[in-house]
């Protein structure tokens, strides 16, 4: 029977309510979190073209600008309109982030079931995208809206090429605008979207069969292949279009490391071992944190030869089973291409992988589950097919559970970040955020503490320095300042930015200023104003400006009151 006939259409739609209401049963509790001070300050709640709501001049900068080193042009709109329509309220940028994602899990049903028929399969699938624990990161994480954002245009592509007749040789127009809006959408949410041609290509492979020249044979006929390939030739183009942009906005903040930092064979290493973590998460959600520190050039060589052999074994696996098992082919490749934009060998940033970079893999992984490991319907008997049913009915409240508790631990900066150094080691960043935390409910003397062994771990990070300095040079109690050790820190950390941060510069006026070094305070204060005044940072150099006075009549500046968002 069709999708569409009474009987199937009453499950199909029972079976979206049910994927909807998973994802909302784990994330709609997120309205009532706070922000996190990791991004949330840079991307949504100190953004000034946020804070503006939906404008003209906000959508203009929005496309054409690099803020951050990234170019996600609908997210920031998406974040704008929020705060257009509720304001600057955490809860409603909450909210949202939970409906994209209800809505992409029900596209993925609904693109499953189109192309394959199988309602059952199909909702387990989506079932495991709504509630799998290796999400969290995405759907509770206001700065990670690219996520959400970028799955809801990622799956109507799916629904919409999955409507393609398999005789059918051709796209149609209509078809083809709607898949280069789609992919569009995605890429301008997040350029992580860039793989969305290769997955259409497997899918043709599997469950579409438009690549072999008989459903038994399963051989792929490289005709077919081509002509697959070259309809899609357009969607590729936009994606090269949109990874120069995204390169040009990732180098114009140095934001990518080069090979003279982190090599090539360590990134390699880091690659496998990362990979098998991944799939370690999957099948076993646990220790999850919102950063893993990148071993760097340190990582023992044993971890990434066993990982390089695992997988290995497990792509030749693979292969094999294209013949008997195309779905495990089909989703093994899904996994492996997905998640290659981000799997560190264009290493960005500081971390070894992330949660949040399962957001479109984990469905490949989802796919080899349901269609390539459990057998196929005609071979289960009433007792079989009793047992998967309770099997996956049991995984799911299993993930469900776990993931509402993942959940938990994004209520706010100091919950997460807690969770953060517990679950992962000497992770320098964790113990930064959890210092900017305790700080912001005055607990000054346990942020010491914290800020003190993020220096330990990385001495060279020129920002973790600025917040500890800035702390020792201008909290309120005399037995918390300590101007001499913040005149080393801002020192150090204007020396490392090449005294080309204007914040780190108002740092080292201050410490000055609590050392009683008043002229070097004023000289200081005076540079660091002019350099924010150069960068278009008018708003930092008035600040300065006005703590400059205060220098000039021998007295130091005094923060109050305390919180993480200066």
């Amino acid at each position: 029977m069709s999708p569409t006939e009474p009987g199937p259409l009453r499950a199909t739609i029972g079976l979206s309510v049910a994927v909807i209401a998973l994802a909302l049963v784990v994330y709609l509790p997120t309205v009532g979190h706070d922000w996190v001070n990791y991004d949330d300050p840079i991307y949504v709640y100190d953004n000034p073209r946020v804070a503006e709501g939906l404008t003209l001049e906000g959508t203009i900068w929005a496309f054409s600008s690099f803020f951050g080193a990234n170019w996600f042009p609908l997210t920031w709109l998406s974040w704008m309109l929020d705060n257009q329509w509720f304001g600057m309220n955490p809860g409603a940028f909450h909210t949202t982030n939970a409906l994209l994602h209800a809505l992409s899990a029900w596209l993925l049903f609904a693109a499953l079931t189109r192309m394959t028929g199988d309602l059952g399969r199909s909702a387990f699938v989506a079932a495991l995208f709504a509630v799998h624990p290796l999400h969290v990161e995405s759907v509770a994480w206001i700065s990670a809206r690219k996520d959400t954002l970028s799955g809801v245009f990622f799956m109507l592509a799916l629904w919409v090429y999955a409507g393609r007749p398999i005789d059918s040789d051709r796209l149609g127009v209509g078809r083809r605008l709607a898949l280069l809006g789609c992919t569009a959408a995605a890429l301008m949410s997040k350029p992580t979207a860039a793989t969305l041609p290769f997955v259409l290509l497997l899918l043709d492979a599997w469950p579409l069969g438009r690549l072999t020249a008989s459903a038994s044979t399963r051989r792929l006929d490289l005709n077919r292949l081509r002509r697959s390939a070259l309809e899609k030739v357009d969607l590729f183009a936009l994606v090269i279009i949109a990874s120069f942009v995204f390169l040009a906005a990732q180098h114009s903040a140095d934001m990518v490391v080069g090979l003279n930092h982190l090599g090539f064979g360590a990134r390699l290493s880091n690659a496998a071992v990362s990979c098998v973590s991944y799939l370690g998460k999957f099948a076993w959600p646990t220790n999850l944190a919102v950063l893993y520190p990148h071993p760097g050039n340190a990582q023992e060589l044993w971890k990434p030869l066993i990982a390089g052999t695992a997988l290995l074994i497990a792509t030749i696996g693979a292969a094999m089973a294209w013949l008997r098992r195309p779905a495990f082919t089909v989703g093994w490749l899904w996994f492996l291409g997905t998640l290659l934009p981000t799997i560190g060998l264009l290493q960005v940033g500081s971390q070894a992988m992330a949660d949040r970079y399962m957001y479109l893999p984990l469905i490949g992984l989802s796919l080899a589950m349901a269609w390539g490991v459990f057998p196929p319907a005609s071979d289960r008997t009433p007792a079989v097919r009793m047992g998967l049913a309770t099997m996956a009915l049991a995984s799911i409240a299993s993930l469900t559970a776990v993931a509402g508790a993942q959940v938990g631990y994004w209520r706010n900066s100091e919950l997460l970040f807690r969770h953060t150094v517990t679950v992962t080691t000497d992770n320098h960043i964790a113990h930064a955020h959890l210092a900017s935390a305790l700080l912001e409910r005055g607990d000054a003397e346990s942020a010491i503490d914290h800020f003190t062994v993020s220096i330990r771990l990385r001495p060279d990070a020129p920002d973790v320095s600025n917040h500890f300095a800035w702390l020792l040079a201008t909290h309120g109690d005399r037995q918390i300042r300590n101007p001499y050790l913040a005149i080393k820190l801002a020192e150090r950390a204007s020396r490392l930015s090449q005294r080309g941060q204007p914040a780190y510069l108002d740092t080292l006026a201050a410490a000055y200023a609590s050392a009683e070094r008043y002229e070097e305070a004023v000289l200081t204060a005076r540079e660091g104003a002019d350099l924010a005044r150069e960068l278009g940072q008018e708003a930092l150099a008035q600040a300065m400006e006005t703590r400059l006075a205060l220098y000039q009549d021998s007295l130091p500046y005094i923060h109050t009151p305390w919180g993480n968002r200066r």
